[in-house]
């Protein structure tokens, strides 16, 4: 098995993760927080989309599905244009409201769409380039990919986790 076809097989995984943890929630499901500081369903898998459609994009020179597509303009969220949810305070998770399930799902679909299509060309030399020469030492695309694999995973993770709470 090459490399390109574990990542590609990792983020399938996302995916399946993705509609498992939507499947039939509504919005009070979505939107619920267990603590005034936790995060909701609706904001991890938002945050893990944003941020796989952010990395990804930019480790291939690509335009983000959020803007070419207009899926920032379907979620008309109160957030500047390019924000992924990183250091999120409470007040912000807040704003990330959505009327379905279908539009997590829909956007979700439509990055791992691109993300696929990235992967599927790669060739083994291509992990080994650099995408990040601001840390020490600089990032390659392959780190830059398990990267993204391992915080996607641990958000699906924990909207599965909030779940069960509910």
């Amino acid at each position: 098995m090459h490399a390109k076809d574990i990542l590609i097989d990792g983020y399938g995984r996302i995916q399946e993760e993705v509609h498992a943890a939507l499947d039939g929630l509504g919005p009070d499901e979505l939107h619920h927080r267990p603590a005034a500081d936790a995060n909701s369903i609706a904001w991890l898998l938002w945050h893990l989309t944003r941020v796989q459609d952010d990395h990804v994009a930019d480790a291939f020179d690509l335009d983000q599905v959020w803007l070419a597509q207009g899926w920032e303009k379907r979620f008309g969220l109160d957030l500047p244009r390019h924000d992924t949810g990183y250091a999120h305070t409470p007040a912000k998770v807040a704003k990330v409201r959505v009327e379905s399930a279908d539009l997590l799902t829909g956007y979700y679909d439509a990055v791992h769409e691109q993300t696929l299509g990235c992967l599927r060309a790669l060739a083994a030399k291509d992990l080994e380039r650099i995408v990040d020469e601001r840390w020490d030492p600089p990032v390659s695309l392959g780190v830059r990919l398990v990267s993204v694999l391992s915080d996607d995973l641990q958000h699906v993770g924990q909207a599965a986790y909030l779940r069960g709470l509910l």
